[in-house]
């Protein structure tokens, strides 16, 4: 098959170099210009594979301005690929705003999937595969962690169901689980760690348990979060009753109805039922 032009977005291995397929080969080999993250980390790749490319560093300090000059070689017809030093480009990694202004001005865009480190750690975690939330990185700092823990169950009061997966440093791996844990309860969760290399390990167990681990154990290397979904909560009729009594002072039975439904996750007609009965209790 043919290679794509244009801007090309290479998956690289996340820690195995036998993990980079060969059609990724073949495209930086037939690159005008590979960017990445770090030209020492992407060379190291390229002399493994025997690729003789040029490169030329993109991060999160220099992406913006250089973005117009990307953006003329490929109206010039030159094909630029975008790695980054580890797995799928994008993901925690520069490049977003380069492809966002490429698609804009009507440039291809095409990538060239391969290893992706969320994935692998969710598929080995032994948690629910799908629906899953992939967050990046937390907050560096507890406060803000929690912060973003506590949004996280207010959503998840509100319905959300999705196994949860973060990147962590190796330094904050403890006090980000000591968060999740005073943040998620027992939840069942994963950590894993220098996937596809050497010294690969996942540890599953509930989020005290792994916490108390890693209090006392020092993680290293590339480390990949995943935590179960919320447990299904069995619903308090009485506060939906209450819920109701509260609507149905304002508003009109449908409304109140599709209002308290909506936030509490019965089923419609379980609210209208609790509805009839008191209107029903109102008139006698």
């Amino acid at each position: 098959m043919p290679l794509p032009d244009g801007l090309v977005l290479v998956s690289t291995p996340i820690g195995n170099l036998a993990d980079f397929s060969a059609r990724a080969i073949a495209t930086l080999r037939a690159a005008d210009l590979v960017l990445c993250e770090d030209s020492r980390t992407t060379g190291r790749l390229c002399a493994a594979h025997g690729i003789a490319a040029r490169l030329l560093a993109l991060h999160e300090h220099n992406e913006d301005a250089r973005i117009p000059d990307l953006l003329r070689q490929l109206r010039e017809g030159r094909r630029l690929a975008l790695v980054s030093d580890a797995g799928t480009p994008l993901l925690s990694d520069p490049g977003f705003r380069l492809v966002r202004a490429a698609i804009a001005a009507g440039l291809p865009v095409s990538g060239v999937p391969g290893a992706n480190a969320a994935l692998l750690a969710l598929v080995l975690s032994g948690l629910p595969p799908h629906p899953y939330l992939f967050l990046g990185f937390a907050p560096p700092r507890s406060a803000a962690r929690r912060a973003g823990f506590a949004r996280l169950r207010a959503a998840e009061q509100a319905g959300l169901a999705a196994t949860l997966i973060w990147h962590e440093a190796p330094h904050r791996l403890a006090a980000m689980l000591e968060d999740l844990a005073a943040s998620f309860g027992d939840r069942p969760a994963a950590v894993a760690r220098e996937l596809t290399k050497r010294f690969e390990e996942v540890r599953r167990g509930p989020l005290p348990k792994l916490a108390a681990h890693y209090a006392s154990n020092e993680a290293r290397g590339e480390i990949t979060l995943v935590v179960g979904p919320a447990p299904a909560e069995a619903a308090d009729p009485a506060a939906s009753e209450a819920a109701l009594r509260d609507a149905l002072a304002r508003m009109s039975l449908k409304e109140a109805v599709a209002a308290v439904a909506a936030s509490s996750g019965l089923p419609r007609r379980v609210i209208y039922a609790q509805a009839l009965a008191l209107r029903d209790a109102a008139r006698s």
